[in-house]
């Protein structure tokens, strides 16, 4: 058994890159099935102006 990368042979590396090959398919099977799957449709609501009002506010300090 390699302890280190750097005293590998080649099959251990050739695992390695396999493996890591694999792991990103699956990672980017997955995000697109995920992104596919999702529904994302928009609608617009229509607002209509009735009639006008008036806010106003008295919350005004007064620095005596």
């Amino acid at each position: 058994m390699n302890h280190s990368i750097h005293s590998a042979d080649r099959t251990t590396h050739l695992k390695i890159v396999v493996v890591a090959l694999v792991a990103g398919i699956a990672v980017a099977v997955l995000g697109i099935s995920a992104r596919v799957s999702a529904d994302y449709s928009q609608t617009a609501h229509v607002v209509k102006a009735t009639k006008q009002i008036t806010v106003t506010s008295s919350e005004t300090s007064t620095v005596r």
